[in-house]
């Protein structure tokens, strides 16, 4: 035998074993439920898994046999196209009903926009019909990307509240640029009492209004909202788990998972203080 031939052989048993074990790892990794999970995004998940969707998919995963392996995204613009699209990632939680991009689990849980205010304020207001949504001095957060945002321009109030969207972005502009505004700042101004009330997704509110200090009031909307032409604004939603388009067998296992596991997910999100509806209404 060469020398050449014996030094070879050494090289070809280690690219053998690194290539064994390469095919372990990834082997390894497949066995794992891969979610998409935003990196500071609470209530909903961070990296240091805090969040309650960050416990709902460890129960998904529980309930497949499979471990769960966060993939962090921080920009939720890009989750679907960087993340799940491109197979970083196979599940998305928290997605709802009109999302196009993705398949869709069956629901496992519905929930609402909330109003907020403080209890001691003795605000009742559950309607964007309500007459003292229109006083000029009352004032009403909402979040920029919120159906609120809309509302409050019909009822003639968005440019009384124009400065505390500035305020929400710290001034910045948020133009070609993805800014997160905390759900707790809306939450600390309606105890503070820089709000009245505050118009917040209930999942995203459920968590800061349970911990609050100064006690809350947290008021489904009613679910009867429409634009001037008539469309309705829905305010109700059913919540699903989505992943890639193509991927119809996991979709299948996950919608197993979460009947099976339908008492664990209600007990988690009660927990978190989150505001249910009944799923199928």
């Amino acid at each position: 035998m060469s020398l050449k031939m014996k030094n070879a052989l050494p090289r070809f048993k280690q690219s053998l074993l690194m290539g064994m074990l390469m095919l372990l790892v990834t082997s390894a990794h497949a066995a794992d439920l891969n979610v998409c999970a935003g990196k500071d995004e609470l209530p909903f998940s961070n990296q240091n898994q805090e969040g309650f969707e960050n416990d709902i998919a460890k129960v998904i995963a529980s309930a497949l046999g499979r471990n769960v392996n966060f993939v962090w995204w921080s920009d939720a613009r890009y989750t679907v196209t960087e993340f799940l699209d491109k197979k970083k990632c196979d599940v998305m939680l928290g997605v709802d009903e009109s999302d196009p991009r993705v398949l869709k689990t069956v629901p496992y849980y519905r929930s609402g926009y909330v109003f907020i205010s403080r209890a001691d304020r003795n605000i009742d207001v559950s309607s964007w019909d309500d007459p003292i949504l229109k006083e000029h001095n009352f004032r009403i957060g909402v979040l920029p990307d919120s159906p609120g945002k809309n509302l409050l321009l019909q009822i003639n109030r968005y440019d009384d509240m124009f400065d505390y969207f500035a305020e929400l972005t710290n001034y910045e502009s948020t133009r070609n640029k993805y800014i997160r505004i905390d759900p707790k700042k809306l939450i600390d101004d309606i105890a503070d009492k820089h709000l009245h009330v505050a118009m917040l997704w209930g999942p995203e509110a459920g968590r800061y209004v349970r911990d609050s200090k100064i006690p809350l009031r947290m008021q489904i909307i009613d679910d009867n909202v429409k634009k001037l032409n008539g469309d309705k604004v829905p305010m109700y939603y059913k919540v699903y788990i989505g992943v890639r388009k193509d991927d119809d067998a996991l979709k299948q296992q996950l919608d197993v998972a979460i009947k099976s596991k339908s008492k664990e997910i209600d007990a988690i999100l009660k927990k978190e203080g989150i505001p249910l509806l009944p799923i199928n209404d």
